[in-house]
Parts: C-alpha cells; sequence; structure tokens
C-alpha cells in the first residue's frame, strides 16, 4: 500500500532520481534500491511487489515522479473528455484536476486560470491553427481555397471528443458564457486570416465585394449549422441525408453561386 512506504525509500528514490538528473519514473529499481542499501528483491518485497507504491508516495510527496505526459498536456486531453461528455459548463479546474491527477495551483500555473485554459483548447480544436495555414499559403483558385477550408470544418466537427460543438452550444445557449469570451477573443486571429484572404479574391475580381464579415458567414455559417445538427438529423434522416463527402461539396457550389463572380468564359466575355 502506498502509506507503507518509508520514508527513507522516499528519499533514497529521489536522490538517486537526482544523481541520475532524471524523474523518478525513469529510474531503475536497481538503482533506486542501491541508494537505499537494499537489494532489488528486498526493495520490491517492501514495496509490495511492484513499485507503483513508490512512485505514488513520491508524488504525494509533492514531486511528479515523471513517466508521464506533462501537467499541461494531461490538462488538455482531461478538458476534453470533460466537454466533449458534459458541456462547457461542467469544465471546472477541480475536474480537470482530479482527472489529469494534477494539483490545482499546477492547473493556475500553466493555464493561469479556467479561461486560459478554454483559450487553449480553442486554439487546438477551433478553426484557428487551420486558417492561419490556409491563409500562409493560399491555393490559387476560389474553389480550391472553398474546398480545403470546407474539409477542415468538417474534420473539427466531426473529431472526438466533440471540443468545437460544445463550445458552439454554449455560445448559443449563453452568450456571455465562457463559450463565446473564448470566441470573442479568438475573432481578431480568425478575422486577421480568413479576412484578407477573402479580400484578395474580392481585389481579382473573384469574389463579390460584400462586407468581409458578412461574406465570412455566408461562407461558413451554413456548413456549421449543418455539421453542429448533423448527428441529431442523421438518424431521423437516414439516407435521405447525403454523405458528408457530397454535403461538402453542395455547400461549397451554394456559396461560389452566391459569392464568387462570373469569370470572362462564363460571362461572355463582358
Amino acid at each position: 500500500m502506498t502509506a507503507d512506504v518509508p520514508t527513507e525509500l522516499v528519499e533514497a528514490a529521489l536522490a538517486a532520481a537526482r544523481e541520475r538528473g532524471s524523474d523518478v519514473a525513469e529510474v531503475p529499481v536497481t538503482a533506486i534500491a542501491a541508494a537505499a542499501g537494499l537489494s532489488r528483491s528486498t526493495l520490491l518485497r517492501r514495496l509490495g511487489g511492484s513499485r507503483a507504491p513508490l512512485d505514488a508516495a513520491v508524488r504525494r510527496a509533492g514531486v511528479d515522479p515523471g513517466g508521464r505526459p506533462p501537467v499541461r498536456e494531461r490538462a488538455m486531453a482531461a478538458a476534453a473528455r470533460l466537454i466533449g461528455e458534459r458541456g462547457i459548463g461542467a469544465l471546472t479546474l477541480d475536474a480537470v484536476a482530479e482527472a489529469a491527477e494534477c494539483s490545482l495551483p499546477t492547473l493556475h500555473t500553466v493555464f493561469a486560470g479556467r479561461d486560459g485554459l478554454l483559450r487553449a483548447m480553442f486554439e487546438r480544436h477551433g478553426p484557428v491553427l487551420d486558417l492561419e495555414r490556409l491563409a500562409a499559403d493560399p491555393p490559387e483558385r476560389i474553389e480550391d481555397t472553398v474546398e480545403q477550408l470546407y474539409r477542415a470544418l468538417v474534420v473539427l466537427f466531426e473529431h472526438e471528443p466533440r471540443v468545437l460543438p460544445a463550445i458552439f452550444a454554449d455560445v448559443f445557449s449563453r452568450p456571455d458564457g465562457p463559450g463565446a469570451r473564448v470566441l470573442r477573443e479568438n475573432l481578431p486571429r480568425m478575422l486577421g486570416s480568413l479576412g484578407p484572404l477573402l479580400a484578395a479574391q474580392v481585389a481579382a475580381g473573384r469574389l463579390r465585394p460584400w462586407p468581409i464579415p458578412l461574406l465570412i458567414q455566408q461562407l461558413l455559417g451554413p456548413l456549421a449549422i449543418h455539421m453542429l445538427l448533423r448527428p441529431t438529423i442523421e438518424p431521423v434522416l437516414g439516407d435521405a441525408l447525403p454523405p458528408v463527402e457530397d454535403t461538402v461539396q453542395i455547400f461549397a457550389d451554394a456559396f461560389l453561386r452566391a459569392a464568387a463572380l462570373p469569370g470572362p468564359a462564363e460571362d461572355g466575355g463582358r
């Protein structure tokens, strides 16, 4: 049992880790036994046959024994599971700390609070990075731009755990809630990527000169709403609902018919 691990064994494990410059979890049992002045078999016998109680005792002493992903990664994974299962409203730092097996002060240090954790979650599971990658190397044809953007959006909405749908659900239900705050904070980055990309297409005469925010809504809104509703309507509609691949093409064609300007070959050279 963890409570039965003597203090001298914990100290021996920490000393062996310091000597090697590594985490306790990476120190062989033989080295820990030597630091404690014991044989390997004696050490394991005193630990009940496994080193797990020793690692737990080290953790209880306030030291992360290591051998696990960093706290940030564990917390992000735990938060994603909680959001996917219960929504943003159920996401508390206490719940994340328990699921990630870390302390509450550590979470505050890493994320500077709950909003910081949500910002990190949105960056990882939201469209910001995809938009920035697309804007950094945009396709020449507007058709290819729309297709790449839609395919990235579909992946984000379908990816488990469903963090992005949960964020949007919170936005719709609570305009002043945490989801809305995160969305507002990231809006400048999204506009900074997608806005110039679309503005360049407008300047080139490929898209109608609509206000950029409305052009973005026309581009993203229909598919985003569809992907939010699809898990609900798909079991009801069955085969009447086109596959996702076909749906992406339908929405892409609809956007281009509405927003794209005809080229010379399409308008008779006018």
